[in-house]
């Protein structure tokens, strides 16, 4: 069996995901780590983020790995790293990319073979794996996207104002929409959950009652 979760930023998709995985004594992959770990390794290159072919040869040479709730790229732990807001931007920039897609779609989809796994991103019902079982698409509002967003950060003790954290979240949205290769939309048969004004157990409990009903 296989979940996929998917949504725009801030819609609290992994959170739910792994906490669903967790509960269902399933396997969780995080892809959107997967994607911000070839942009941290493009960032820390000093290349052109809108250089394609660097990108990818960055993207080529990136051993991604998951150990738990850590992220090794290259054997270095970058769970940290790669919530910064700098590399959140840039995950955006990079995911358009044809071939970093088709490096890590190959990647994902390799890991789901086996079967049992709750897996979130923003193509995982659409493209990656189009006959999972049952699908979602979490969303919210601007705002409620925002405040989250904020507020992980003040626990992180990470800089960020409302006006600065807004039009990032705005502008990913847009890019992630309106790519030509595997936009952020929901599958034909997902089920869309707006997650504005409920916390992340009744999101979970929600999910968990919609599988568990089949």
């Amino acid at each position: 069996m296989i979940i996929t979760i998917d949504g725009p930023a801030g819609s609290g998709k992994s959170t739910v995901a792994r906490l669903l995985a967790r509960q269902l004594g399933l396997r969780f992959l995080d892809t959107g780590a997967m994607y911000r770990a070839v942009a941290l390794a493009v960032l820390r290159s000093s290349i052109d983020q809108q250089d394609p072919g660097a990108v990818a040869t960055i993207a080529a040479g990136c051993q991604i790995r998951f150990e738990g709730d850590r992220l090794l790229l290259n054997q270095q732990d970058v769970s940290t790293d790669i919530r910064l807001p700098e590399v959140a931007v840039a995950a955006s920039i990079v995911a358009s990319n044809p071939a970093v897609r088709e490096c890590l779609v190959q990647q994902q989809q390799q890991i789901g073979e086996p079967g049992g796994l709750v897996t979130e991103g923003r193509d995982q019902g659409t493209v990656v794996f189009p006959h999972a079982r049952y699908k979602f698409f979490l969303t919210a509002s601007l705002d409620a996207r925002t405040r989250r967003r904020l507020a992980e950060l003040e626990s992180k003790s990470q800089p960020g104002t409302w006006d600065d954290i807004r039009e990032q979240i705005r502008q990913r949205d847009e890019r992630d929409e309106q790519r030509t290769l595997a936009p952020m939309k929901p599958a034909a048969d997902a089920v869309i959950v707006d997650t504005s004004e409920l916390d992340i157990d009744e999101v979970v409990q929600l999910l968990s009652r919609t599988v568990q009903s089949h």
